[in-house]
């Protein structure tokens, strides 16, 4: 990010940092001198002071280009936004250009994924759409054993966190697979704006999908959801969430918890959440179907006993059944699959 800065800037582009976090590193320090800082807002919260990019200001000086770091970072409380990427989104709307970083494992499509594969859930998390806008997608790589390399000399963390680091996210493994995801996801993105260049509206319509997740108001459902989301990101296909709630039965506060995040969620994410309420499941589900036109149908595993199957049929048997012509798709839960 800031040797691009430094490249527009020496093309006599106006340019200004928004807000650059060097962790008391002397290479990023030196990286960004000679560029206009816009002083940080100091905000007090308790015992601690913490520093966030004044929005205002940014917006006030109006230069061509901003840059802005840490995409995914929550704002203290009192800021104009609860997330940077909200307010980078205000800096876009003013016209200004941003770059910004980010590291893979924030991305929100792809948290049940990285906390699969390295053990740790990642709770600061941005939209995809966001990385969606953007007009250009850079990755910065680096092999597993480089970046250990730079962790164990203090060119990330200061060297006394650098035991804790490696003891926990920064391990091998993990960075290997985060490369992974990394290698995968771009090429993922590379391949839908290819896509989009080449398809003309009319035949983009012509092969249009549209999918239909099942979620019930349980954490698991998330997983579904997401996994839902990265699949219609491949078929550039509308995701559409259903709730069917039961009329006899009311929710447990715990489950009303879990319902309010999978909303969010659906909204991070850019997805259409709906709530019917009906006794028959499957009755619900098919009319809905019918009605957003969806082609694929996706639901979790199910939890239901092998006396309720025997006395009511399967849930999967009597959606496939209610659902001709409907592809339904099990998303698998993996800590059933652990246990």
């Amino acid at each position: 990010m800031l040797q691009e800065g430094q490249q527009a800037k020496a093309a006599g582009r106006d340019i200004v940092i928004g807000y650059l976090e060097p962790h008391n590193r002397p290479e990023t320090a030196a990286l960004a001198e000679g560029m206009e800082v816009v002083p940080p807002l100091e905000v007090p919260l308790g015992d601690l002071t913490l520093k966030e990019m004044d929005l205002g200001a940014v917006l006030e000086r109006r230069p061509r280009l901003a840059l802005v770091d840490e995409l995914a970072h929550t704002n203290a409380p009192g800021m104009t936004h609860e997330k940077r990427w909200q307010d980078i989104d205000d800096i876009l709307d003013a016209g200004i250009d941003v770059i910004s970083t980010v590291n893979i494992q924030h991305l929100e499509s792809l948290n049940d994924t990285v906390a699969e594969m390295t053990g740790v859930r990642v709770r600061e998390t941005f939209p995809d759409n966001v990385l969606e806008r953007a007009d250009e997608v850079v990755l910065v790589d680096l092999s597993p054993e480089a970046l250990l390399e730079r962790l164990e000399t203090g060119k990330i963390y200061p060297k006394e966190h650098v035991k804790v680091a490696l003891r926990n996210f920064f391990r091998l493994e993990n960075l290997a697979a985060l490369r992974e995801i990394s290698l995968s996801a771009l090429a993922a993105d590379v391949g839908l704006r290819r896509q989009t260049e080449v398809l003309d509206p009319l035949s983009q319509q012509a092969v249009a999908e549209r999918l239909l997740v099942l979620v019930t108001p349980e954490p698991r459902s998330q997983r579904v959801l997401r996994r839902a989301w990265r699949s219609g990101q491949q078929y550039r296909a509308e995701v559409d969430a259903l709730w069917v709630r039961n009329p006899r039965r009311e929710l447990s506060d715990e489950e009303t918890m879990a319902l309010a995040a999978m909303r969010r969620l659906a909204s991070i994410l850019g997805v259409h959440f709906y709530e019917e309420e009906g006794e028959d499941f499957v009755e619900v589900v098919r009319r809905v179907t019918h009605e957003r036109g969806a082609t694929y149908v996706f639901v979790g595993t199910p939890t239901d006993s092998r006396l309720r199957e025997l006395m009511h049929g399967s849930i999967l048997s009597r959606l496939v059944r209610g659902l001709p012509g409907i592809d339904v798709r099990i998303v698998a839960d993996r800590a059933l699959r652990e246990e």
